[in-house]
């Protein structure tokens, strides 16, 4: 499949601060960008931005060559979208987690797939503990089982490596990875860096460009 999300001259201020003005990218089947800046800097804002999540205060969205306005139905059935806050509510298990964030797509699923997308995390024995009583990274690999069960190709993911210890996360650059070589897109805001096996570019917010930063 093939398929492009633009962004044209973004704006961007909050209380009076200006974050970010005249932001322009384009993210295509086979991208990998990684945003980054410090706290404060709109990582996240940006993200929710292209999600379709927040209106810019300036400029606009095309999805596939369409104003967002009149795409966004097609954005949204092409896109997995991963907040900063892994979204587990803790009277949930995992398997009643991940059915929930199915039904929300429009996706019946079933439990078989959904365990083994935990195992593959390694939560196949938490599977039906309600998620109050795992520990925040593996509250955090429960959000990341979506990946395993998505078949959108746009993935907007918000500091998806907090909480993960070594082996997650080095699980989440290789599924990153996989994802783009498939021809999957991956826009990624974190103040980890990843090691990639793809190529990757850098959209640095409230801070100089370094010279070896790619432009987007």
């Amino acid at each position: 499949m093939s398929f492009r999300l633009e962004a044209r001259g973004l704006d961007c201020e909050r209380d009076g601060q200006r974050l970010f003005a005249g932001l322009g990218l384009s993210v295509a089947d086979g991208d990998c960008l990684l945003v980054s800046g410090p706290n404060g800097s709109g990582k996240s804002t940006l993200l929710r931005m292209l999600a379709g999540q927040l209106p810019p205060q300036a400029g606009e969205l095309a999805w596939c060559g369409r104003v967002l306005r009149h795409g966004a139905r097609a954005l949204r059935a092409n896109l997995l979208y991963m907040g900063h806050a892994p979204g587990v509510a803790a009277s949930l298990t995992p398997l009643e987690t991940l059915a929930w964030y199915q039904a929300l797509r429009g996706e019946r699923g079933d439990d078989d797939a959904r365990l083994a997308a935990l195992e593959d995390w390694g939560l196949g024995e938490g599977a039906g503990i309600p998620a109050g009583q795992l520990s925040a990274g593996q509250r955090r690999r429960v959000a990341l089982a979506r990946l395993t069960l998505t078949s959108a190709p746009l993935w907007l993911l918000d500091e998806p490596f907090t909480a993960l210890d070594r082996d997650a996360a080095n699980l989440l650059e290789e599924r990153l990875s996989a994802h783009v070589r498939a021809g999957g897109a991956v826009v990624l805001a974190s103040h980890h860096v990843p090691a990639l096996t793809v190529a990757m570019s850098r959209l640095a917010l409230g801070e100089s460009p370094r010279p070896d930063e790619v432009a987007v």
